[in-house]
């Protein structure tokens, strides 16, 4: 169920905690426009066996706002906070986007971290990436007539990029945006998610991978979007590979988008799999 939380460094965050089942807590990190509805395949497919939290990052959905000097960095310290706040004692980390670099680094500053989960995130950012992702911000920028007119907006960008339209993902797109007046806004500011983005820039991989000391599954989405292009390179992983040293990968045909909001059943087996096979022991 859906919970304000005010963590021990006085932030509220807004988190979805399903109790699930006794073989461990998975807490989820979602992307850079996205917030904890854009997991719901994840957490509906381990709420039987596991209790899943997922949460809206600062300046995302009915959290507290950004910082000013936000960044993957100071996500991760919320990240933290969260986990202490909640007393887990032996999280799974699972990050999307954005939130897998935020829990690539909170796995290299924590040493009680039972599993790491990338999905298409905490590789090197390159300027495909700055393209592919600065124009799909707009919209945070403009103000829409009514609710409907931002979810249409939304609906032909997701299925630009062969998503698949449904109910679920109308009720992210309503989620996302608040009244202002007689307009309709994104809750999260334009400036400081493009803040957010830049910083994945300063990600080294080198350093805070080799920090990383529990079991991890990077799935990399090698699918293309606009111009035939990946968001990731394949190559782009490469340090991230080389220093993790317990790794296991797998590449998913599917695009970036596609891996959270399309039902991914392969990606969903294979991360079973992990979990039940090495990524946690029991």
């Amino acid at each position: 169920m859906g919970e304000y939380l005010t963590t021990k460094s006085g932030r509220t965050l807004y988190i979805h905690d399903t109790p699930g089942g006794d073989r461990g807590t998975i807490i989820a990190a979602h992307g850079l426009t996205g917030n904890h509805k854009q997991l719901h395949y994840y957490q509906e497919a381990f709420l039987e066996n596991y209790r899943f939290i997922s949460y809206d990052i600062l300046g995302r959905g009915n959290s507290d706002k950004a910082d000013p000097d936000t960044s993957i960095y100071t996500h991760t310290d919320d990240f933290i906070d969260l986990i202490k706040t909640l007393k887990i004692e032996r999280p799974i980390l699972m990050g999307y986007s954005m939130g897998a670099y935020i829990c690539a680094i909170t796995a290299s500053r924590l040493s009680n971290v039972e599993a790491l989960i990338l999905l298409d995130g905490a590789g090197e950012a390159n300027e495909t990436t700055r393209d592919l992702v600065i124009p799909s911000l707009s919209r945070l920028e403009k103000s829409y007539s009514s609710q409907e007119a931002y979810v249409k907006e939304t609906k032909n960008l997701y299925q630009n990029l062969n998503i698949h339209w449904d109910s679920k993902l109308e009720e992210i797109a309503r989620y996302e945006v608040k009244q202002d007046g007689s307009q309709w806004t994104h809750k999260s500011d334009y400036a400081l998610t493009k803040q957010d983005f830049e910083s994945l820039y300063s990600f080294d991989p080198r350093t805070v991978c080799s920090s990383i000391s529990c079991e991890t599954l990077l799935i990399i989405a090698a699918g293309a979007m606009k111009n035939n292009k990946a968001l990731f390179k394949e190559e782009a992983f490469n340090d991230t590979k080389k220093h993790i040293s317990r790794l296991q990968t797998e590449r998913t045909p599917v695009n970036h988008y596609e891996l959270v909001f399309n039902k991914q059943p392969k990606v969903l087996e294979h991360i079973q799999h992990f979990l039940a096979n090495g990524g946690v022991k029991s």
